[in-house]
């Protein structure tokens, strides 16, 4: 199993039952050191506003989120989800546990 700290649209039970085909389980985190901003992204209706974690310069900035317990198959699915403008780092909460995060594209 992996685990998955989501800050934005995959904390929505509906973005999870879509992806995932189940709403996940979790518990509340933090995360230190990063920021949360808003990418806009072209879609097929138009341009739309997604939030995007950043690392900070700031120690004490933090973003609250949810730690989820997941298949490896759902780290692909996710993946697939967060698309080209996100990619996916390990980083280590306030709780001590390691997770997959994703973070702005540079």
């Amino acid at each position: 199993m992996a685990k998955l700290f989501a800050y934005g649209t995959l904390k929505d039970i509906d973005t999870q039952q879509t992806i995932f085909g189940r709403i996940l389980k979790g518990e509340h985190d933090v995360l230190k050191g990063f920021t949360v901003s808003e990418i806009k992204i072209e879609e097929e209706f138009g341009i739309a506003k997604y939030p995007i974690l950043e690392e900070s310069e700031n120690p004490t900035d933090v973003v609250s989120g949810m730690l989820f317990e997941i298949t490896e198959e759902d780290i692909h699915l996710a993946d697939t989800y967060e698309g080209l403008h996100y990619r996916r780092i390990e980083v280590k909460l306030e709780s001590g546990e390691v997770a997959w995060a994703y973070i702005v594209t540079n």
